[in-house]
């Protein structure tokens, strides 16, 4: 379930990291099209709800010492998750992102740190 979850989050990754060049790259005038924008929220809340489904098991990686790298990823994923909600409700009220570049910014360090250490997680605990 693990892998399965960062899979998905990977994926929700790249197609993240798309979103954000493209919309940066026109300055903010062209917004990303909602069927990828769409896409992207769909992977990364299944990558999340699979993560907190495996993370119902028992613990593991006590012996290495990560057993709590698999709840500060999931932590860090759902604040990538509330933070990405910033501009889907502007988006939903067809109104401007205030500091768009720093939401974005925000919301992808957040998303990064969380699959990375997941991946770290996923990689020790074999």
């Amino acid at each position: 379930m693990l892998l399965l979850s960062l899979s998905l989050l990977g994926s929700a990754a790249l197609l993240g990291a798309g979103l954000a060049v493209r919309y940066l790259q026109s300055e903010g005038r062209q917004l990303p099209r909602l069927p990828f924008a769409a896409l992207h929220a769909a992977l990364a809340t299944a990558g999340l709800a699979a993560l907190l489904l495996a993370l119902t098991a028992p613990p593991r990686g006590a012996a290495m010492g990560v057993a709590g790298f698999g709840r500060v990823a999931a932590g860090f994923l759902v604040l990538a998750l509330l933070s990405g909600l910033l501009p889907l409700s502007a988006r939903l009220r067809r109104k401007r992102l205030k500091l768009p570049n720093l939401v974005i910014g925000l919301h992808a360090t957040l998303a990064v740190s969380g699959v990375v250490i997941l991946a770290a997680y996923c990689a020790l605990i074999r």
